[in-house]
């Protein structure tokens, strides 16, 4: 009988750790100080659980209330363990993880590309299967205009960063500031970029950002296919690609924007991608 009861309460002690957690994750999604009840919609709990388990994070010093509004926001215990975490975060280590699992469920090769010297360069690479002959491969550098991993660090990427050649790019290929605008507003309604055939003939392109903890854009994501993919099957890689540089983004701490598409569908995607490869 005691070694039941043992067992019992481990199981709640166990319970009652993970809706702690999940509390201290709904004041973290908040975005700054937030309503009791905000914070209980999102934790999924009445606002008087809620309640207890909020007053038990202020007592650890992991969440803080403001004593005139009322409001609840993250506390230096949160702030320093967050800070932690991301002082031991590889970000390559992570992208390594997520895209070549891609790459595995999709059967798309996938690349992984960052601003260099020479602007957007290939610094991982993933075959898929079959994989993709090209001459593109780590090290190689692609245009900003007319890529679609180009496209998002157009659209994403810093200015100050990407002005140079881009200008160089325009003035060659004849681009109007009227269609780089549209194409950098598009980009950014989407959260992703296409293309077909515009840098090497025979090949289909989806590219997607990842942002870290400050917005700012870390990487993009690519995914590459041939004649040997049907069309028919360039969404669902697609939301596939925006499920990844999502997951990746909340792993870096970072914050998908609002503008995304219906992540529901993308998770969904990526679902039936997956259980087709198994």
């Amino acid at each position: 009988m005691a070694g039941r009861a043992g067992n019992g309460e481990k199981r709640r002690g166990i319970q009652s750790v993970e809706i702690g957690l999940r509390v201290l994750s709904a004041v973290a999604a908040q975005g700054g100080p937030a309503t009791l009840s905000s914070i209980a919609h999102k934790a999924e709990l009445s606002a008087s659980q809620a309640h207890r388990y909020l007053s038990s994070l202020m007592a650890s010093g992991m969440v803080k209330q403001d004593s005139r509004s009322s409001l609840y926001d993250l506390d230096a215990g949160a702030i320093r363990i967050g800070l932690s975490a991301l002082s031991r975060l590889d970000v390559f280590a992570a992208s390594d993880e997520v895209f070549q699992k891609l790459a595995l469920e999709t059967g798309w090769t996938c690349q992984v590309t960052v601003w260099g010297d020479a602007g957007p360069t290939v610094v991982r690479w993933f075959s898929g299967h079959p994989p993709v002959v090209t001459s593109l491969a780590i090290g190689s550098a692609l245009p900003v205009l007319q890529s679609a991993t180009g496209h998002i660090f157009f659209a994403f990427a810093d200015e100050m960063l990407t002005a140079p050649r881009v200008a160089e790019e325009a003035a060659l290929g004849g681009w109007t500031p009227e269609r780089m605008a549209e194409l950098k507003t598009r980009t950014r309604q989407q959260l992703y970029s296409t293309v077909q055939g515009d840098l090497i003939p025979g090949l289909r392109v989806a590219a997607a950002p990842v942002f870290d903890l400050q917005g700012r854009l870390v990487l993009v994501g690519s995914l590459i296919a041939n004649a040997a993919f049907p069309a028919a099957q360039d969404r669902s890689a697609r939301d596939a690609l925006l499920a990844s540089c999502r997951h990746l983004t909340e792993s870096l701490g970072g914050r998908w924007p609002e503008t995304a598409p219906a992540d529901e569908k993308a998770v969904r995607a990526k679902r039936r991608v997956a259980a087709k490869a198994k």
